[in-house]
C-alpha cells in the first residue's frame, strides 16, 4: 500500500528511464512513410555523396 504506482513488479530506475525515453520518442511527430515524399528524399542524395573519397 505504500507504493502509489502499482505497475506490477518493481522496475529499477534505469528501466523506468528507458521506458519514459521510449515513450517520449514515440510521441514525436514522424515524417510520412513511402510515396512521393520518400522518393524525393532519396533523390536528393547522390549515390557517391556519402563516400567522396571514391570519386576520381
Amino acid at each position: 500500500m505504500s507504493d502509489p504506482s502499482d505497475d506490477g513488479p518493481a522496475e529499477t530506475p534505469m528501466q523506468r528511464a528507458l521506458r519514459l525515453k521510449k515513450a517520449a520518442l514515440d510521441a514525436q511527430p514522424k515524417p510520412p512513410r513511402g510515396g512521393r515524399f520518400q522518393r524525393e528524399q532519396t533523390a536528393r542524395v547522390a549515390a557517391g555523396a556519402s563516400k567522396p573519397w571514391m570519386k576520381k
